[in-house]
């Protein structure tokens, strides 16, 4: 079956040693600009700048930080839908940085994407059964006959009903049709899967029931989910480990709950410091100083030390390396 009654996969789960299904290791990826219209000079933005970071199976890394710090850019080339420039991706115990042809359409069958928005993601002239089933026919796994059987009792499955499966995506509100988006990616069962941002185009009552969802899907069929938002409320409700992440760089990796109560880098204090609160005790007031740098140029030493409040002379000078600060807690500050 090619999405399966329980949870378990059709093939053997493998991980690392360090028990990670999916493993970044130094991953950089730039991209080249041109400097303006008229020039030859060419620029470079520095997307992802040296990421290692693991994704456990059957578990939800979020991965957090303001808009433009290469997150979405990292879950692509997690995926191998973008090629980095250098480091490792190692899936399911093998190296697929240079896989290619054969070997990585049957590698991309174990891990699908999420997108962001969910009315650019469908193509409009497909219906929805043909657009859930379309992995099913590139694997060879159904015939056009089979999909509409198929893709019933998979959009059944996400809270869509049975004619759904004929109808276009424009007939369909956006939280119906992330619903639509959720099911193409689940289909083929996969071990990961990348979601970009799922619920920011959404209502914040359309958010729950869409994060509902996928922690139930997560829970029945065993998937591990690398999570993308800018939204901490989000991040906290969805993951078992938290990365934040700030111009290309990684700056803590935590699990959640620790990540939540004692945060220690001072870029994660002054994003929790930021969230609305409503009761409880008072968070910290942090102020953040200036503008973030551009990725076209990003500052020397440590990316964050033009606007940190703990800043000192290292910081302009060294990289931090990022390093275990406590037991299961990962970051990159001199002070910390």
């Amino acid at each position: 079956m090619p999405f399966p009654e329980g949870g378990a996969h059709g093939e053997e789960e493998m991980t690392d040693g360090n028990g990670a299904l999916l493993s970044l290791e130094n991953i950089c990826k730039h991209f080249p600009v041109k400097a303006s219209f008229f020039s030859r000079e060419v620029l470079r933005v520095h997307a992802v700048d040296g990421v290692s970071l693991d994704v456990p199976a059957g578990k939800t890394v979020g991965l957090v930080g303001e808009s433009g710090c290469g997150k979405t850019t990292l879950g692509r080339v997690a995926l191998r839908l973008v090629s980095p420039d250098s480091g490792t991706i190692r899936f399911d115990g093998r190296e697929i940085t240079s896989l290619s042809g054969e070997d990585m359409r049957r590698t991309r069958k174990m891990m699908q994407i999420i997108f962001q928005d969910p009315y650019s993601s469908l193509n409009p002239r497909m219906r929805v059964r043909d657009i859930v089933g379309e992995g099913w026919l590139v694997h060879g796994i159904a015939s056009r006959r089979e999909i509409r059987e198929m893709a019933l009792r998979l959009l059944l499955r996400v809270g869509l009903s049975e004619d759904a499966a004929d109808k276009y995506p424009h007939e369909f509100s956006g939280g119906q049709r992330q619903r639509i988006g959720i099911a193409r990616a689940i289909a083929l069962s996969p071990k990961l899967v990348v979601a970009d941002e799922p619920v920011s185009a959404l209502d914040v009552s359309v958010q729950a029931q869409i994060l509902n969802l996928l922690k139930d899907i997560q829970e029945e069929y065993g998937m591990a989910y690398l999570f993308v938002s800018h939204d901490l409320r989000v991040i906290r409700y969805v993951s078992d480990v938290v990365a934040v992440m700030y111009l290309g760089k990684l700056m803590e990796v935590s699990p959640a709950e620790e990540l939540f109560v004692r945060p220690l880098h001072p870029y994660t204090r002054s994003l929790l410091a930021a969230v609305p609160m409503i009761g409880g005790a008072p968070r910290e007031k942090i102020v953040l100083r200036g503008e973030i740098p551009s990725p076209l140029a990003p500052p020397s030493g440590c990316r964050f030390h033009t606007r940190c409040f703990m800043a000192e002379k290292i910081c302009e000078e060294e990289c931090p390396p990022f390093r275990e600060s406590s037991p299961g807690r990962r970051t990159a500050c001199h002070f910390v």
